[in-house]
C-alpha cells in the first residue's frame, strides 16, 4: 500500500500554514483570474457518486458544511450513484470548468483508472486534482444473526456451504466489492455478489439479514456496528484501526491481504488554478478543525493533508498499486 496513511509533522506544519493562509482570505476577495465575481458567488455542486449512507458522503458533510460556512456559499451534496462512481465521475469531467461542480473522488475512481480508460485526477486530464481528504480501512461485517464471530469461523463455515452465502457491493469497480473478491480468492471460498448501488442501502440489507457479510468502510460502517446490529470480525489493514483496536487485521489469517479507502476532491479540466488553489488551502484547514479531526478519529479516518501535487501523486500511486492487485481478486465486475 502507499506509505501515506499517517500525517507527517512536515504535513502537518504545512497544513498548519495553509489554515492561517485560508483564515486571512475573505470570500468576496477569492476572485477567479479573469472573473467578473468572486468565487464562490452563488451555491456549489459537490457530486458523490453513490447512493446516501456510504463514506464519500459522510466525509462530504463535514467537509461542505465547514466549507458553506467559511466561504459564504452553499456547499449542496449531490448524489449521482451508477456504474461504480463512473456515472458522476462522467458527467463533472464534462462539467463547465468554473469551479461550481466538484467531484468527491473515491477508491472506485482509482481502481477504475487501473483497469480501463476512465476520467481520473491527473490521469486522462479530464478531471485535475484538488485535495486529498482521507484514509480509511475497511471492515468485514456480517449479519448478527449469521452463527459466527471470528474471522477463522467465518472462513470455516463458508467453506462448508460454499455458494450459499451472499456478499454485498457497493457496485462494479468499488473497494468494497475489490475487497469481497480478493478475500474470496484468498480465502479459497465461493459466494453469490449482490450489486447496490452504494454501500448505505446494502448496510441497511446486511443489517435485516437480506445479505450475510460486506467489506465497507469504517465510517459508513461504524453506526451499525456500534448498535450492534452487524458484527466486524476483521480489519482490512495490516494494523488494527485505532478506532477499533480490539478488530483483528484479515492479514493474521490470510497474510497476502491488505485495502483501504481513499478519498479526495477533483474538478473538471480547465478549474482557474486560483479557485483550485483556493479550495485546497480551505479543505487542507478543515483537516485541521478540532471538531472534524475528532469526528474522523470516531470513524477511523486519517487525514490526508497537502497541495494538489501532493495528492496527484497519492492518486498515481494509488492507481499503480490496484493495477498490481486486482489481477489477483479474478473479478469479473
Amino acid at each position: 500500500m502507499p506509505k501515506d496513511t499517517t500525517i507527517t509533522r512536515r504535513a502537518l506544519l504545512q497544513c498548519a500554514a495553509w489554515s492561517g493562509a485560508a483564515a486571512a482570505i475573505h470570500p468576496a476577495a477569492a476572485a477567479a483570474a479573469g472573473a467578473d465575481a468572486p468565487y464562490p458567488s452563488r451555491p456549489v455542486t459537490w457530486v458523490i457518486p453513490f447512493a446516501p449512507g456510504g463514506a464519500t458522503g459522510r466525509l462530504s458533510v463535514l467537509i461542505c458544511d465547514r466549507l458553506t460556512r467559511r466561504l459564504g456559499q452553499a456547499f449542496v451534496l449531490d448524489h449521482r450513484p451508477g456504474a461504480g462512481g463512473n456515472v458522476a465521475t462522467k458527467s463533472v469531467a464534462g462539467a463547465a470548468p468554473d469551479g461550481y461542480t466538484i467531484l468527491a473522488t473515491s477508491t472506485a475512481n482509482v481502481i477504475n483508472a487501473s483497469r480501463e480508460s476512465m476520467p481520473g485526477p491527473d490521469s486522462s486530464g479530464e478531471l485535475v486534482p484538488v485535495a486529498g481528504i482521507a484514509r480509511l480501512p475497511l471492515l468485514l461485517l456480517v449479519n448478527k444473526e449469521l452463527p459466527v464471530k471470528t474471522l477463522a469461523e467465518f472462513l470455516a463455515y463458508a467453506r462448508a456451504n460454499p455458494g450459499k452465502l451472499s456478499v454485498g457491493s457497493a457496485g462494479p469497480g468499488t473497494v468494497q466489492l475489490l475487497s469481497a473478491e480478493l478475500f474470496r480468492t484468498l480465502g479459497g471460498i465461493s459466494w453469490s455478489v449482490v450489486q447496490y448501488r452504494g454501500s448505505g442501502p446494502a448496510l441497511i440489507d446486511l443489517a435485516s439479514g437480506h445479505i450475510h457479510a460486506m467489506f465497507d468502510n469504517t465510517a459508513a460502517a461504524v453506526d451499525l456496528l456500534r448498535s450492534g446490529k452487524v458484527r466486524a470480525l476483521a480489519v482490512s489493514t495490516r494494523d488494527r484501526a485505532a478506532a477499533f483496536p480490539d478488530i483483528p487485521p484479515v492479514a493474521d489469517v490470510l497474510p497476502a491481504f491488505e485495502t483501504s479507502g481513499f478519498y479526495g476532491v477533483a474538478v473538471p479540466h480547465g478549474t482557474p488554478q486560483p479557485i483550485v488553489e483556493l479550495l485546497n488551502r480551505e479543505i487542507n484547514a478543515a483537516l485541521l478543525d478540532p471538531e472534524i479531526s475528532k469526528q474522523f478519529a470516531e470513524v477511523g479516518a486519517t487525514p490526508i493533508p497537502g497541495d494538489t501535487g501532493i495528492y496527484a501523486a497519492t492518486y498515481r500511486a494509488e492507481i499503480m498499486h490496484w493495477r498490481k492487485l486486482v489481477p489477483q481478486t479474478s473479478a469479473k465486475n
